[in-house]
């Protein structure tokens, strides 16, 4: 294990904290890490009296009998247990987030577009500034996803959030976040991701100006790497790129709010101290990142266009072998060599529903229209592939060696229907065309010319 910039942020203060930042490498790992020395106690889960003072408490992510290898679970060894960080919860505002089944509107069937929406100019934290787009499954029964926009304007202060719900996957595309867990500080920047797994507390800062970016709620199994089949051992996200912060807490006493994502619902209650006050902890159920840029993409050498799936980087399985609950796919930059090929994206219909976003650059399969912090929905069993310009330029280019560059697309892509939110459907920035883009493509066909 592999470990960069040990320390953490200790603020028993009343003012500003202070960072020492550092992450640890791996995925799934059993990690251990303490931000005061002998706080994490060894052999032993739950000793009678824990160093320092702490209280022991375990965060489950998986049923106690969970097999092995798919069980989630870690100890943390805190201030204060999370019964003690509580109060009288109410249920509050939750904007404009949404959570499955929710069936607020009938569009009509066709693929969708929309292009990029302004960040508002009002004073928004990042669970104001949730956007849902599109939801599916059922978060009551463990299935399914959400896919949103987030905006922020403004850090949390005082205030802290966790999502009962679902885990959540962030990918800006506008702006920088710091992530305050109780596991420890992640920063995440536009081309890196960070999963914050269901239970998780956190407080969300702007590192920088405003930041705009989307999130896939999974309310399903948690995401994990998928497997690589024939392709081996390496290449496509590799275990040791992917960041888990080291301990570090605060023992802060303050009047704040906690808000918690459950049922659907937000539900705030006062509190009188941060909840963030881990010291140390242990085990393989915690937040981590991962930037997209070190993903090692494969591709097609010789002939043909190869299935999208082999640019998923996270995978959130059900219950049905080699179907998913959710991928998490992206199109990074690649050489294209393939010979005698169309290049692009072919033409399909799938049982698979694709929410597409794009975080920086040009997408292959569409010329314009496709901007990034824009967003697309092609969803089950409706057609979609390049549009009129792409097919032109795919059918008739040059087949030398190409490497796309400057790229970054990426996919949110489920067994289940999308069901597109008010707010999705209402917003000023749905191209309302784009479910005609198909009408452009002329006849070609010429049965005395083969």
């Amino acid at each position: 294990m592999n470990v960069q910039n040990p320390g953490g942020f200790d603020t028993a203060r009343s003012g500003q904290s202070t960072l020492t930042q550092g992450y640890m490498s791996g995925f799934g790992n059993g990690f251990e890490t303490e931000a005061l020395p002998g706080a994490l106690p060894i052999g032993r889960n739950s000793p009678q009296k824990c160093p320092y003072g702490l209280y022991a408490e375990q965060l489950s992510g998986s049923p106690f009998t969970a097999p092995r290898s798919t069980n989630e679970r870690t100890w943390l060894y805190r201030i204060r247990p999370t019964v003690a960080n509580w109060g009288q919860f109410e249920k509050t505002d939750i904007g404009l987030w949404r959570t499955a089944p929710a069936s607020e509107v009938e569009v009509p069937i066709a693929p969708m577009r929309w292009s990029p929406i302004p960040i508002p100019t009002e004073s928004l934290t990042f669970i104001q500034g949730v956007r849902t787009m599109t939801t599916a499954g059922d978060a009551g029964t463990q299935s399914g996803m959400g896919a949103h926009l987030y905006f922020v304007t403004r850090s949390m202060k005082d205030e802290y959030f966790y999502n009962a719900d679902a885990e959540m996957l962030v990918v800006p595309q506008e702006g920088s976040l710091r992530f305050w867990t109780e596991f420890g500080v992640i920063d995440i920047e536009p081309g890196e991701i960070s999963v914050i797994p269901r239970g998780v507390k956190i407080r969300v800062e702007l590192l920088g100006g405003p930041a705009r970016g989307y999130m896939c709620e999974n309310y399903g199994g948690a995401f994990s790497l998928p497997e690589r089949g024939p392709i081996g051992a390496n290449c496509l996200a590799n275990p040791r790129d992917f960041l888990t912060p080291m301990a570090a807490y605060e023992d802060h006493d303050a009047p704040s709010l906690l808000h918690v994502k459950w049922g659907g619902a937000l539900w705030t209650a006062k509190i009188d101290h941060s909840p963030l006050d881990v010291v140390a902890w242990h085990g393989n159920y915690a937040p981590y990142k991962y930037d997209l840029r070190r993903f090692s993409p494969v591709g097609p050498t010789l002939f043909d266009h190869a299935d999208p799936s082999i640019f998923t980087v996270l995978t959130s399985p059900s219950e049905t072998p080699g179907t998913a609950n959710i991928d998490f796919v992206i199109f990074p930059d690649r050489w294209l060599v393939a010979e005698n090929t169309f290049r692009p994206p072919w033409y399909h219909m799938n049982v698979m529903s694709e929410f597409m976003g794009l975080i920086y650059g040009q997408y292959d399969a569409k010329a314009s229209g496709f901007l990034p912090g824009g967003a697309s929905l092609h969803n089950c069993m409706l057609p979609h592939g390049p549009d009129a310009e792409s097919f032109e330029r795919g059918s008739n280019v040059e087949l030398k060696p190409h490497k796309l560059e400057g790229t970054m697309a990426f996919m949110f892509e489920t067994r289940f229907p999308q069901r597109v939110s008010a707010y999705a459907a209402g917003v000023e920035q749905l191209q309302k065309e784009y479910g005609a883009y198909g009408k452009a493509l002329p006849k070609y066909f010429d049965p005395k010319k083969p």
